[in-house]
């Protein structure tokens, strides 16, 4: 029996996230930050902030830090690999992933 694949879930379009900044997007129970980086780059990660536990990550700075693209939480600035989600300076404090992509100009991400 073949199974269904996941279903990719349209949040926004392109042009509803600045360059350089972030959205939330609720994605059943989960708050998922979506990144639009120069260059229409996109990622995504959990929205909650791991040290703090508020949904914000979304609100954050986005930046780099050699050569890793990063988002500093609003509230602590501890800094999140937007990549990998891999917390920089603890990485106990990292947050999972989302896959996004561009769809027809929509931005999308698949859920879980």
């Amino acid at each position: 029996m073949l199974e269904e694949p996941l279903p990719w879930t349209t949040v926004c379009q392109l042009g509803d996230i600045l360059p350089d900044t972030g959205v939330c997007a609720r994605l059943g129970a989960a708050h998922v930050a979506i990144f639009r980086l120069t260059g229409d780059r996109l990622f995504a990660i959990d929205n909650v902030d791991p040290k703090s536990g508020v949904s914000v990550l979304a609100r954050g700075l986005v930046g780099n830090m050699g050569e890793r693209f990063v988002v500093a939480s609003p509230l602590y600035k501890n800094h999140i690999d937007l990549a990998t989600g891999e917390g920089v300076e603890d990485t106990a404090l990292s947050v999972a992933t989302w896959p996004v992509r561009l769809q027809g100009g929509a931005v999308q991400v698949l859920a879980r």
